[in-house]
């Protein structure tokens, strides 16, 4: 389960590292050499998901099962299409697809924020987390009791 918040630094080709942790959960072997990645662009906000190969396809699995024809069309149109894969390479890489690099809206210094999300991970911009995190502040201490509840 991926969790935590990790400042990696994108290199002139758009490859960042993994973290260690990140690169231990995602690889199934000690290098993680060919361990594939599907990069999703969430239309409304400036951000990425990143599934492993396998949860991506439960994804799959599960689209496929809840939707009817003309909604699984859609979701293949709409969405599928506009995936991206990438593979980890030696050095514990990843390649953004600069197609989608485009869509996180970098800052200069090319620094993006990737943050767990149990079974996958998001790819922000810096400021665009940010702003995420200033704009979700109310509804997120809104809801803390309950969260703590839980805990």
């Amino acid at each position: 389960m991926f969790s935590g918040e990790y400042f990696c630094k994108l290199d002139e080709k758009g490859r960042f590292l993994l973290p260690p942790a990140v690169r231990e959960l995602l690889c199934e072997n000690s290098l993680g050499i060919g361990k594939t990645v599907v990069f999703l662009k969430v239309s409304e906000l400036a951000s990425l998901r990143v599934y492993p190969h396998a949860e991506w396809e439960n994804v799959l699995k599960q689209t496929r099962a809840k939707l009817d024809e003309e909604q699984s069309r859609l979701f293949m149109h709409f969405v599928v299409s506009e995936t991206s894969t990438s593979e980890v390479d030696k050095a514990g890489r990843i390649l953004i697809p600069g197609k989608l690099r485009k869509h996180i809206n970098l800052d200069d210094d090319q620094e993006i924020v990737l943050v767990g999300m149990y079974e996958h991970l998001e790819v922000w911009g810096p400021t665009e987390w940010r702003r995420y995190v200033a704009r979700t502040q109310e509804r997120h201490e809104a809801s803390m009791s309950k969260i703590m509840d839980i805990l």
